[in-house]
């Protein structure tokens, strides 16, 4: 890859963000180093379609300035500087932070003839040590940076759609973005004056009965960090009491903005015949009149910061809940004996249980089958090859991947893995599904048995 444009970049952090890849798979894909790749991610989470624009073209030196004191005396990396002040090349900083260190702030000056006079010390003591309405003006230039960025962004997801004027438009973006950034902050950015904001704001919440409906759905929307579509959300404000047609819920969304993410694929488990398998014998009813009569499970894979993660859960198919599960490195017959163990735990006595899974190694070796007969439970096997035969667990992959996987960032294995948790309790305790009627799987197993 000998020229690489902007255009270029771009698609490579978002083919990185999108896709179950890491960074290193794509730097020997693509023959660049992966630092680099590393650094054209973190562009794109800063400023999204404007990151690969550089601001300046000849940076000048109260710029440059800048950034050193971000990097000097907020503690920021090269690169987090860099990234944020939007500058393309993050060894750019490393020789302006050079220059400095050896000449002082004038060195940072664009290069004439002849050689920047070095400062003296008390000039060069100055410049490393910004005074405190210096500071005060920096962080103020980088919440405009951050607020000119939400602003912009916000407004190319209304562009599409007509508005009677320009400042209708502009109002409300910065309407939708008031509890993040001031208002006075966001007028500035918009280059519109505070009144006419007002104005424009009053006339809107005048002229739209449907205002403060889509404050709610907003707040469901992201109470919920943008994992419900139209149809959960519309679920939702029937549980609060709003009688609304699923075709308004999904239109205002649209106007909104606001959409769900798309699903990706899962990890196969299936290394080929290896021992044993059992009949079919769930064939594909998925459903169930009670708790512990029908459980379904398998293993996924998850890639994080470079490191393979397996997730080995089992789900009742009374109500979709998670029993139990576990997370390890490695895919051994630990990970699922581990999540047995715990599953084991809620079995009573007199239940006629039903385990079900694909033909996965860790479920044809004697230990596990021997595991569900010491327990009373019987084995059921998905066909060969047959994906479809374990639809529910699928689909729970499938969601879990959309919503927590590929929705945020993680800066360590730790963090994630108790994101995983917490997402885990907000599956079984919170997230509403449609053929519960609008009920969480735990909500629905506590009603059933209450009803009982």
């Amino acid at each position: 890859m000998n020229t690489i444009t902007s255009a270029m970049k771009q698609d490579i952090a978002v083919r990185y963000l999108s896709e179950m890849t890491t960074y290193k798979d794509l730097a020997n894909e693509l023959g660049i180093d992966d630092s680099v790749i590393r650094y054209w991610v973190k562009l794109y989470k800063y400023h999204d379609d404007q990151a690969f624009i550089p601001p300046y073209t000849n940076y000048p030196a109260d710029f440059k300035m800048k950034v050193i004191q971000m990097i000097e005396n907020q503690n920021y990396s090269i690169r987090e500087a860099s990234a944020i002040f939007r500058i393309p090349d993050f060894s750019m900083v490393r020789r302006w932070k050079k220059k400095w260190e050896e000449g002082g702030a004038e060195a940072l000056e664009s290069s004439g003839k002849g050689r920047p006079r070095v400062n003296s010390s008390k000039d060069q003591n100055q410049s490393e040590q910004p005074s405190n309405q210096d500071m005060k003006k920096m962080q103020e230039e980088l919440e405009y940076l951050r607020a000119e960025n939400a602003y912009l962004k916000k407004l190319r997801g209304l562009s599409s759609r007509k508005r009677p004027t320009d400042n209708q438009t502009k109002a409300q973006v910065i309407y939708e973005l008031r509890h993040k950034f001031p208002v006075k902050l966001l007028v500035q950015v918009a280059g519109m004056k505070r009144n006419t904001y007002y104005y424009q704001a009053q006339k809107m919440n005048e002229l739209d009965p449907d205002s403060e409906l889509k404050e709610t759905i907003s707040s469901i929307y992201y109470d919920h960090y943008g994992r419900y579509g139209y149809r959960r959300i519309h679920m939702e404000l029937l549980n609060r009491g709003h009688q609304i047609n699923h075709k308004k819920v999904a239109r205002i969304m649209r106007e909104l903005g606001l959409k769900s993410t798309v699903r990706r694929k899962k990890y196969i488990s299936y290394k080929g015949q290896v021992g044993k398998t059992a009949d079919n014998i769930l064939d594909r009813s998925f459903t169930a009149q009670g708790p512990n009569q029908k459980w379904v499970t398998d293993i996924t894979e998850f890639r994080v910061l470079g490191e393979k993660m397996y997730l080995s859960p089992v789900q009742d198919l009374f109500n979709g809940e998670i029993i139990a599960y576990n997370l390890d490195f490695r895919p051994t017959y630990k990970l699922v004996e581990t999540m047995l163990e715990d599953a084991f735990q809620y079995v009573k006595e007199d239940d006629e249980l039903l385990m079900h899974s694909d033909q996965g190694v860790h479920y044809q070796i004697p230990k596990y089958r021997q595991t569900l007969e010491s327990k009373g439970i019987t084995q059921s096997m998905s066909r060969k090859g047959n994906c479809h035969d374990n639809a529910v667990i699928e689909n729970f992959f499938s969601i879990l991947k959309t919503e927590l996987l590929y929705n945020q960032t993680f800066e360590s294995i730790e963090e994630f893995q108790q994101e995983l948790d917490q997402y885990i309790y907000y599956y079984n305790h919170k997230r509403i599904k449609m053929k519960l009627g609008g009920k969480s799987p735990v909500t629905y197993r506590e009603q059933g048995q209450t009803a009982a």
